[in-house]
């Protein structure tokens, strides 16, 4: 399928076969109709990519490049399958009820099937920067491959993000300073100056507050995330969290958000040299 209806971007319907996941991935591309120099072009990776057709996420991308607010990039939405809950999650571990047991063979499909698939199928051999981003348990997954490959990427966007992942239940004595298990990777890691974090929640995201304090968990998982990160060094200017007053779980509102993310991430005012930016944070 290639849809042409935008003036600035073209679609393409692409199938990729897994043997990792064994099925079939439907992954769409969204690329600028006029790209100006294929060296220059960035790449990020969109997890639950189904949801892009319904914002729709075409005409986003068409209204940013239409009036110059961002850089060129390709943008890839990968489908999810069937197993979802077993291939999203943290690669190190399931959580306590075992889903996410597939997330290590959904990181090889990324790195070992897809991305060689992207460059073949656009003859492009390498891209100016790579990122990933993704909405619910799709934004968990995004950071968890992004925060165990620094080397691999430079940013990394979080949807109303499936942080509260743990590895026991609110029933067998469940800990936050143990149990989240997104956040225990991040307790292990170490701070790599080129990696930049944008988080979105919602006030509607849901309304579930275990520890009683009047924020709901998506917000405090997020928060608690944040200043995890900034424990091991991550300033605040590595970092953007977006919470929107009237914003659900939903599409909606995801299609609400991702412009401010493009526009953080690829703006053209802010946006500089990825080389430039790597030397000066070394």
């Amino acid at each position: 399928m290639v849809n042409e209806t935008a003036a600035h971007v073209l679609v393409e319907e692409n199938i990729v076969h897994s043997t990792f996941l064994d099925r079939d991935v439907i992954v769409d591309a969204y690329f600028p109709k006029d790209v100006k120099d294929p060296a220059n072009l960035s790449l990020l990776l969109i997890n639950d990519g189904q949801d892009l057709r319904r914002m729709p996420f075409s005409g986003i991308l068409d209204d940013l490049i239409a009036k110059e607010e961002i850089s060129q990039l390709i943008c890839i939405g990968i489908h999810c399958g069937p197993e979802r809950k077993m291939e999203y999650g943290v690669a190190a571990t399931p959580d306590y009820m075992g889903r996410g047991a597939k997330a290590g063979e959904y990181t090889d499909f990324i790195f070992k099937e897809l991305l060689p698939y992207l460059r073949t199928r656009y003859y492009l051999p390498y891209f100016r920067e790579k990122s990933f981003a993704g909405f619910s348990l799709g934004g968990l997954s995004a950071l968890d491959i992004v925060w165990n490959h620094p080397s691999e990427f430079t940013k990394c966007g979080v949807f109303s993000g499936s942080l509260w992942w743990r590895s026991a239940s609110y029933k067998d004595d469940y800990d936050d300073d143990k149990h989240r298990i997104m956040h225990e990777e991040v307790k292990k890691g170490t701070y790599f100056p080129w990696l930049h974090f944008f988080f979105e929640c919602g006030a509607g995201d849901e309304s579930a507050d275990r520890n009683k304090n009047g924020i709901i968990d998506v917000i405090d998982d997020t928060r608690d995330l944040i200043s995890e990160l900034k424990k091991i060094g991550y300033p605040k200017g590595n970092m953007k969290y977006l919470e929107l007053p009237n914003g659900k779980h939903d599409v909606p509102t995801w299609a609400s958000a991702f412009p401010d993310f493009l526009k953080w991430g690829w703006g053209k005012k802010e946006n500089t040299p990825v080389r430039k930016r790597l030397s000066a944070g070394i």
